[in-house]
């Protein structure tokens, strides 16, 4: 590769980081309806052309930008130590990471919350989700199979059910700030009313896979 073939990568590579960082910016203000072409190249300072060169359409697009807010917080997990051998902590620490990332970055509650008003028809393009979803829920596994070893989980845990639990928690609340700020009379946005929901949330989860006092521990294994 010549050195002008390996700039002009470079320059390509950038100019479709820059359209992509700038339809997450368009459409998590916009939604998706009215996060036009023509708006996503302004925000990139670029043009229409150059979108449809790289990404093809607007759906496309779309995708792409689903993709991107699932691998990004797919690698800030990744950065996690969580030692397994400690599976009570470690779950605490992995509820207070979902929600930390809800909290800081309300794009990806949008760009969620936009992708169901729309039934999840860009997510069944995708090829890639059902990869990124998977890395997701395994980083469950090593946690509450170590649990389960050392008798403080429960056998008939499903990690769906336990990935579900987490998420809905956190999402929900953030999804629905506003509405919620408005129907309780509280400001749910405030850092005292949020760190109350959190450590609520990392007790829930906690409580739902620990074993019970004198229950009947069923053998079955976790089911993945």
């Amino acid at each position: 590769m010549s050195k002008n073939t390996g700039v002009r990568a470079q320059q390509a590579d950038q100019t479709r980081a820059r359209i992509l960082q700038a339809a997450i910016t368009v459409f998590t203000r916009d939604g998706y309806s009215g996060g036009r072409i023509e708006k996503i190249s302004a925000e990139a300072e670029s043009n229409d052309r150059m979108i449809y060169y790289y990404f093809g359409s607007k759906e496309k697009l779309f995708v792409k930008v689903l993709e991107h807010t699932y691998e990004r917080f797919n690698q800030a997990e990744s950065t996690l130590k969580l030692d397994p051998s400690t599976p009570v902590e470690t779950l605490r620490q992995l509820v207070a990471f979902v929600w930390d990332y809800y909290v800081t970055h309300p794009e990806f509650v949008a760009i969620l919350s936009i992708e169901n008003l729309h039934k999840g028809k860009h997510a069944k393009q995708s090829s890639e989700l059902r990869r990124l979803s998977g890395e997701a829920v395994g980083v469950l596994k090593p946690i509450i199979e170590a649990g389960q070893e050392q008798g403080l989980f429960r056998r008939d845990v499903d990690l769906k059910h336990v990935y579900l639990m987490i998420a809905s928690l956190c999402y929900f609340y953030n999804s629905n700030l506003h509405t919620l700020t408005s129907f309780l009379g509280q400001d749910m946005g405030a850092q005292g009313q949020r760190q109350d929901w959190l450590a609520f949330i990392q007790d829930l989860v906690v409580r739902g896979v620990r074993v019970l006092p004198n229950a009947t521990i069923n053998t079955h294994p976790v089911q993945e």
